[in-house]
């Protein structure tokens, strides 16, 4: 858990793609400490009345970790997650407690003030598609 150290903190995010049309659309995120550091709890809110506001619970599984995603439409999903301190992702192409309609990843480089990362999503998890990418900076 000690390499999400570098995510702790807050972050403006700017973000752009296909999914958001020619919309840039802000966004803010904060990662802290829980549970004596056994969890790193990640929120969000963006700038958009479709977005959701978003609240992740990190923990670890194994040599990974997994994103137990919730946002207020309702929507809970499970991400496997892996970072290394420079290279982040989250993968979800199984069912869980929300329906499987197409699969998602995040793909990101991570450096210590800006992470660079890619939303893309596939019908088959085979065929990949930018869904929009975003821009991190810390505050």
């Amino acid at each position: 858990m000690k390499t999400l150290d570098r995510l702790v903190g807050d972050w403006t995010i700017e973000a752009q793609g296909p999914a958001l049309g020619d919309t840039t659309v802000t966004a803010r995120v904060s990662f802290t400490w829980a549970l004596a550091g056994t969890a790193m709890i990640q929120r969000g809110e963006v700038d958009h009345p479709q977005a959701p506001a978003t609240l992740s619970v990190i923990t670890p599984q194994g040599d990974a970790y997994l994103q137990h995603y919730f946002d207020d439409r309702g929507v809970v999903r499970l991400y496997r997650m892996t970072f290394d301190g420079a290279l982040w992702t989250l993968q979800r192409d199984e069912p869980d407690f929300s329906e499987l309609p197409f699969h998602q990843r995040f793909l990101a480089t991570v450096g210590d003030d800006r992470i660079d990362g890619r939303w893309e999503a596939s019908p088959d998890g085979e065929a990949w598609e930018l869904d929009f990418t975003m821009l991190h900076r810390r505050v």
